[in-house]
């Protein structure tokens, strides 16, 4: 496989936390907290994803005070406008300076029962508005009991890279589902066999310079504590951290897993 130098990213899913005034406080303070630290440039990649109606008030703060934070939506439509009440379109994401949108996680497949289709068409539809997906797979714990850690992750990636071109800039986020807010994360050997077969699936679909310059992620009860142990693993290239993103020392503490890692 092709070498490529994958730039870590650490993104922070708010999920249905924190209104647009909260947003500004806890930018800032993350902001100030990392003022020091090495981000923004080729050390770590910092991405936020905040509630949607947050967008507008954390694009300002970040173009105003040149805060090099990334930012993503948590979804987004698969039509790109319309008659569609209560969704958003892709070009409203990249009209807010959004680089990245979060498609297929968990909690949109389990709450609002979104298939594996539909994750395919929500990552062509990210790709038409020059957005990167961060597609999101991950196993259940009566999954995982029945067919084994990679089994799942692997046919939901193979399906949403259903006619991706190989030149798509992507993110691949591996979540098992049975350690989102349980506080009982993968071992970090757990996080790295699944990882390394999602990077060959983006290898046969792809092709191999792709799967090197793709970062993959792993997201599920990450915090401070772990966070080193994962990026000592030669295909874990950061974090899609949920919990752990609403608290500033947590979150700051992550980003800088590097002290940690011996990196």
């Amino acid at each position: 496989m092709a070498v490529a130098t994958r730039t870590p990213f650490i993104a922070g899913n708010w999920k249905m936390n924190l209104d647009h005034l909260q947003a500004i406080a806890f930018v800032q303070k993350l902001h100030w907290s990392l003022k020091d630290a090495k981000h923004g440039d080729d050390s770590v990649e910092v991405g936020l994803f905040p509630p949607f109606t947050d967008l507008r008030t954390v694009q300002t703060l970040l173009d105003a005070d040149k805060i090099p934070f990334a930012l993503g939506g948590q979804d987004l439509s698969t039509k790109d406008s319309g008659a569609y009440t209560g969704e958003i379109s892709g070009a409203f994401l990249a009209k807010l300076a959004c680089r990245y949108v979060i498609i297929g996680h968990s909690e949109r497949r389990e709450y609002h029962a979104e298939s594996d289709e539909v994750v395919a068409e929500k990552v062509k539809a990210a790709l038409r508005h020059g957005l990167v997906p961060v597609i999101c797979v991950g196993e259940t714990s009566e999954d995982l009991e029945k067919f084994g850690a990679s089994a799942v992750p692997v046919g939901q990636l193979q399906v949403a890279l259903d006619g991706v071109a190989s030149s798509a800039d992507i993110v691949v986020a591996y979540e098992p589902v049975w350690a989102i807010g349980s506080g009982q994360a993968a071992t970090p050997e757990q996080a790295q066999d699944v990882c390394a077969k999602l990077r060959d699936v983006i290898a046969d679909k792809l092709g191999a310079d792709a799967a090197a310059r793709t970062r993959v992620l792993y997201g599920g009860s990450v915090k401070a504590a772990n966070i080193a142990s994962f990026m000592r693993e030669p295909d874990v290239d950061g974090a899609l951290v949920g919990g752990a993103s609403l608290v500033v020392d947590e979150f700051s503490a992550i980003v800088r897993f590097q002290k940690h890692v011996g990196v």
